[in-house]
């Protein structure tokens, strides 16, 4: 019997299949879409957290990076012998190797750049009347005995140091080589000697042999220790003068080590591990902290000490950027989970709207069959095979795809997730479809949105839904998308609860205005009009599902895009902040002036709209704050910002600040043309006894100029003159307003005055709006020296160089907004479909009774005008309210500036993109409206017999 019946279900298929292969098709298409989408997701955020710890660590600083294990030398109550011999090349390299096995995964290094052997630390002082000194003082050199120096190193001149046989620490004779920089700076020739005292004091002659030139300057084995490939120009800290001498390192020859023992210099034994990030992912950072702390402080450490020494430490700052990075992973998580949980929403809506689409179309065929006695699970079950038949291998190209595209990354996550979009499209059809049919029904009612009441059950269902929203809402906006412990997911799904409520709220009232527009259309003449609205009351198109599949994309995209708007905007923001304006020219020192003809030069170049001169001067000491005035001075200015409290709070944290003497008019419109905040040029036209004074003229200390200053500065002055002493006079100055952002300056303390007021009146910078040629703005700053410094809005912009993580969170978001638009416009699709035989059947009966071809189109066009508009204007309301709800949790500095040195890391909020925000919802309006027409149009086309003849269709 079971033969028969396996006979009987597989006809059944085939036939199914052949008979609707086009809904097949579609069906299988979406599958596979969504599929993709649901596996690639979590690939794509291993992908990028995988490629982001690998950058981490490839670009830090190879002496931060590197795992450094070194014991003191042997002890000096074991025979010289022994002393002697582990400080050989065959004793360190076979403790060598044993550590590199020894190290635990996920941490490997990379066997090509590990470097072993003998160093001092201890510098000492070289004698040698040739070598330069700075101040008077002699350099102190450090001495390495380093394997590897021919495999890292190319000879630039002379011949290679090398170690005669039996070198003891009785030797008084070594050679050695230093680099190119070190020969230059410190004027060693090939065949020079340096002395290395013993702590007998007995002389040790370091003959340079060679001079070498590294193969990679820039590689571990150079850069663990700077001073291997650079001299360095420090200062003395013993003397109580500024002094400096100059440093280097003297490279041995390789098995030379045991002569180092004889001296003070407290020689070490060293191992070298740079980290080999070749093979680690994303998930391995947190083994990888685990592992480096256990080595520093831990088992490791003790396996380490068995291998090379009871004395033995490692010494690594791997584990702080391994940490860093992890900070900024669990920075951008919550904001990617936001994006993850919107999307997936939308999808799941969007297939159980293909599902609901598929029901309607087959309901008088499943209700025939359960009217001659077919039971639900009989069925439930032969739907269930002919979706699967349809959708499994649907969802494992899918699979296939994203594992073929995104190359990285866990495999289990996406199969879990394509596994659960499969499941989801099998369950839903025949749940949906067998529900529908546990009562045979001839008819069933008529859906009617207008006259419809919501029942208990629902409204208890909605109103916990609402809850839940506000509960998600307030949480974010509490505590920001990073909860401390992970992704809280509640949290990152708040952005979808808000849409569900509109939606719900949407359903609601929107018979409200259909009934209020149908009493009126009633009494009119035309037909179409109260039509129109009775159908878009009637049908389905209007329901929950489609509108919430429309909302939630257009709210998701809406996110999306403001997540890369605001992204954008705070790098933008940021270079501004920096630099002051599009171009800058400054002195390399902060006291150096720029003269008149180099002032008149760049402000005529091509490109440069207007020219802004600028006298700067850092760490004005400021007077003490003003005793019973800390509210500062307040007018009533747009530039006025900040509150009386806060300035207060902030007064004595503005002790020094930055002097800013500017030309009122240029700055104002630089600040203008900057979008900086409106500059009140006029309260700087100093009249009287502060008027402006020729150059060169010294001025009195009653002199009393107008200033415009921080809230800071503002509050430590008060409302009286106060006495100010700086290089460029000294003079009183009276706050007449405050600003929170100045151009010339990032310091958010500052006093801008009339340049024209001050005795120094030369400008130390040179603000430029324009988009000036980079090359002959530097020419013509280069013909006035080498002194002044070009620094470029545009430049500056291209620092915030995505790294791997950032760059893979913005690819997310960007298919975040395609895949909502996207999405929306399906949404849009199957709403529409879904009613289109009710749609052709009017259209035919209409026909027989007298509509016209024009009739018929604008009958259809505004019938789905109330759907279209209701779906828009509920998307950008959602979407601008999503945003404006979770803007304060949601911060952007991770994906924004993070890494950056020197950037301005403030909070980043979202910013709402008008593009993001509005073109999709506009779409949902142009394709109802085609798709309307397209319908229209196809339908006169074919007959009304043609369509009336298969039976009458409700």
């Amino acid at each position: 019997m079971s033969n028969d019946k396996r006979a009987a279900s597989a006809p059944w298929i085939r036939t199914r299949l052949r008979t609707a292969p086009g809904a097949a098709t579609a069906l299988a298409v979406l599958v596979l879409v969504t599929a993709f989408l649901a596996a690639a997701f979590p690939r794509a955020v291993d992908a990028y957290e995988s490629k982001g710890l690998r950058h981490d660590i490839a670009t830090a600083d190879a002496g931060h990076s590197t795992v450094e294990i070194a014991r003191p030398q042997p002890g000096l109550e074991l025979p010289q012998e022994q002393r002697e011999a582990e400080t050989r090349n065959p004793e360190l390299t076979r403790v060598g190797t044993a550590l590199l096995k020894a190290l635990p995964a996920p941490l490997r290094a990379d066997a090509s750049s590990v470097a072993y052997g003998v160093r001092t630390t201890k510098p000492s002082v070289a004698t040698e009347p040739w070598l330069p000194r700075p101040d008077a003082v002699p350099p102190k050199l450090t001495y390495v005995a380093q394997s590897g120096l021919k495999d890292h190193a190319t000879l630039a001149s002379g011949a290679w140091p090398t170690a005669p046989d039996g070198v003891t620490e009785d030797s008084r004779a070594v050679q050695g080589a230093v680099t190119e920089e070190t020969a230059a700076e410190l004027k060693v020739k090939v065949g020079a000697t340096i002395t290395l005292l013993t702590a007998a004091q007995e002389p040790i002659t370091v003959t340079i042999t060679g001079i070498v030139a590294p193969r990679d300057p820039n590689g571990s084995y150079w850069s663990a220790d700077p001073l291997l490939r650079s001299p360095s120009l420090v200062p003395d800290p013993s003397s109580s003068f500024p002094v400096n001498f100059w440093t280097g390192t003297v490279l041995l020859a390789e098995d030379t080590g045991p002569v180092l023992l004889s001296t003070a210099a407290e020689p070490v034994v060293f191992w070298r591990f740079p980290p080999d990030p070749t093979g680690l992912t994303g998930p391995d950072g947190t083994r990888l902290t685990s592992v480096i702390a256990s080595l520093e402080s831990g088992p490791g450490l003790l396996k380490v000490r068995r291998i090379a020494g009871g004395t033995a430490v490692v010494g690594t700052g791997l584990g702080t950027i391994v940490e860093a990075n992890a900070r900024m992973r669990d920075a951008i998580g919550p904001v990617i989970a936001v994006a993850g949980l919107g999307i997936g929403s939308v999808a799941a809506v969007v297939l159980l709207m293909t599902g609901a689409l598929i029901a309607a179309r087959r309901r008088d065929e499943l209700a025939l069959m359960r009217s001659r006695g077919g039971s639900l699970r009989g069925i439930g079950g032969r739907l269930l095979a002919e979706t699967a038949v349809t959708v499994l291998p649907a969802s494992a190209l899918g699979l296939l795809l994203a594992v073929l595209l995104v190359d990285e990354g866990r495999w289990w996550p996406g199969a879990l997730a394509a596994a659960g979009v499969a499941l989801l499209v099998c369950v839903a059809l025949p749940v949906r479809t067998t529900l529908q049919h546990i009562r045979p029904t001839l008819h069933g009612a008529r859906e009617d949105m207008v006259s419809a009441r919501p029942s208990r059950r629902r409204t208890v269902a909605e109103l916990t839904l609402l809850v839940l929203a506000v509960g998600a809402v307030t949480a974010l906006r509490r505590r920001g998308t990073s909860t401390g412990g992970g992704t809280d997911l509640l949290v990152s799904a708040a952005p979808v609860l808000v849409a569900l409520i509109a939606a719900l709220v949407l359903v609601r009232i929107y018979p409200l205005p259909l009934r209020l527009a149908a009493r009126p259309m009633a009494r009119l003449r035309g037909a179409i009009g109260f039509l129109s609205l009775a159908r878009a009351g009637r049908s389905s198109a209007g329901g929950a599902l489609p509108l919430l599949a429309l909302l939630l994309a257009l709210a998701t995209a809406a996110f999306g895009g403001s997540v890369i708007a605001g992204i954008g905007d705070a790098r933008d923001d940021a270079a501004l902040a920096s630099v002051g304006a599009d171009a800058r020219v400054s002195g390399m020192g902060d006291r150096a002036t720029l003269p008149d003809e180099l002032v008149r030069t760049v402000s005529g170049l091509d490109g440069v709209r207007d020219a802004a001169p600028v006298r700067v001067e850092y760490s004005v000491t400021m007077p003490e704050a003003a005793a019973g005035d800390g509210a500062g001075t307040r007018t009533d200015t747009a530039a006025d910002t900040g509150t009386a409290g806060d300035d207060a709070a902030d007064a004595g944290d503005a002790a020094t600040a930055a002097l800013v003497g500017v030309e009122p008019a240029s700055y104002a419109r630089l600040a203008r043309t900057h979008g900086l905040p409106a500059f009140p040029a006029a309260r700087l036209r100093a009249t009287g006894p502060s008027a402006p004074l020729p150059e060169g003229t010294e001025a009195g200390p009653e002199r009393v100029l107008p200033a415009i200053a921080s809230p800071a500065v503002a509050a430590r002055l008060g409302k009286e003159p106060r006495a100010v002493r700086t290089l460029s006079g000294d003079f009183r100055v009276q706050v007449v307003g405050t600003t929170a952002h100045v151009a010339a300056v990032s310091s958010t303390n500052f006093l801008i005055v009339n340049a024209a007021s001050l005795e120094q009146q030369a400008p130390t910078t040179l603000l430029l709006a324009g988009a000036p040629d980079p090359g002959k703005l530097r020419a013509a700053v280069d013909e006035n020296g080498k002194k002044f410094v070009v620094q470029l809005r545009s430049e500056e912009r291209a620092r915030y160089v995505n790294t791997p993580m950032q760059a893979g969170a913005e690819r997310i978001y960007l298919a975040a907004v395609a895949a909502g638009a996207g999405y929306a416009l399906l949404a849009v699709l199957l709403s529409l479909l879904q009613t289109a035989p009710e749609r052709k059947t009017l259209l035919a009966r209409l026909r027989t009774m007298g509509l016209t071809t024009a009739q018929g189109r604008r009958l259809l066009a505004f019938e789905a005008t109330p759907q279209a508009l209701l779906a828009a204007g509920g998307g950008l309301f959602t979407g601008w309210a999503t945003i404006a709800l979770l803007s304060p949790g949601v911060d952007l500095v991770p994906l924004a500036l993070a890494g950056v040195a020197g950037s301005d890391a403030g909070p980043v909020a979202l910013r709402t993109d008008l593009w993001s925000l509005g073109l999709p919802a506009a779409g949902v309006v142009a394709l109802a409206a085609a798709v309307a027409g397209v319908q229209a149009w196809w339908a006169s086309r074919r007959g009304s017999i043609t369509e009336l003849r298969a039976g009458d269709s409700r």
